[in-house]
């Protein structure tokens, strides 16, 4: 049996996926995440998973540093990214990033099942025109490189931080700590290359869509990382 993960913070959405690729493999099992943590934990739970259609805009996610992320952690699982944007340049950056396909959301049934064999069957997959030409520019992929070596809680904290989150609100949401959340701060600090939250805040910021810098954090915490 064919298991497909779908993530995508949109119930709506995910539910028409659900119909499109039931009409394509009707006998696949289908799990569902709205957001990064979630689909860790999917991936963790059913490790012998077949596919991830990933949406790029979904809590946890900023830009590609989620698509980094799982395919570092999860390297035996393939990804297609299933977005909104259609640009040729987008498509070839997540192909550089470790996607195996982009099916844009506007993608008929048809389009979607010759996407869906294609990449099962071992292929990669773009939309007619597209080259998959996947090279990043190597500053790109060095920090593409860094945020992979995260741990899946290293992630979901910096996601947090990104999000503007303090280490006492970090703390609170994951349930551990304050001393933990610094500890794991220090961590994410040594891996990107960065000495202060803002910093890395900002590097991540390189890898969102249209590379424009993430909002700077507080810097409460700035000092004690």
């Amino acid at each position: 049996m064919t298991t497909i993960l779908i993530a995508d913070d949109h119930p709506l959405f995910r539910d028409a996926m659900r119909r499109a690729v039931l009409q394509v493999l009707p006998d696949a099992r289908l799990l569902e995440a709205d957001r990064v943590a979630a689909l860790v934990e999917l991936a963790e739970e059913h490790p012998a998973s077949d596919l991830v259609l990933l949406d790029l805009n979904m809590p946890g996610a900023h830009g590609f540093s989620a698509l980094a992320h799982i395919r570092a952690t999860f390297p035996a699982l393939p990804v297609v990214v299933v977005s909104a944007r259609e640009e040729p340049a987008l498509m070839r950056r997540a192909i550089g990033h470790g996607a195996v396909g982009f099916i844009p959301k506007s993608a008929t049934i048809d389009t979607i099942g010759e996407a869906l064999h294609a990449v099962l069957e071992g292929d990669t997959w773009l939309p007619p025109g597209v080259a998959a030409n996947g090279a990043l520019d190597p500053e790109e992929e060095d920090l593409a490189r860094r945020v992979a070596d995260l741990t899946p809680q290293q992630y979901r904290v910096l996601a947090m931080v990104c999000n503007g989150l303090l280490n006492k609100q970090i703390a609170w949401e994951l349930e551990v700590s304050e001393a933990t959340i610094k500890a794991h701060m220090t961590a994410i600090l040594r891996k990107l290359g960065a000495h202060s939250r803002t910093q890395a805040v900002l590097l991540a910021g390189r890898l969102t869509l249209d590379g424009r810098s993430l909002p700077p954090p507080s810097d409460e915490d700035d000092a004690s990382a």
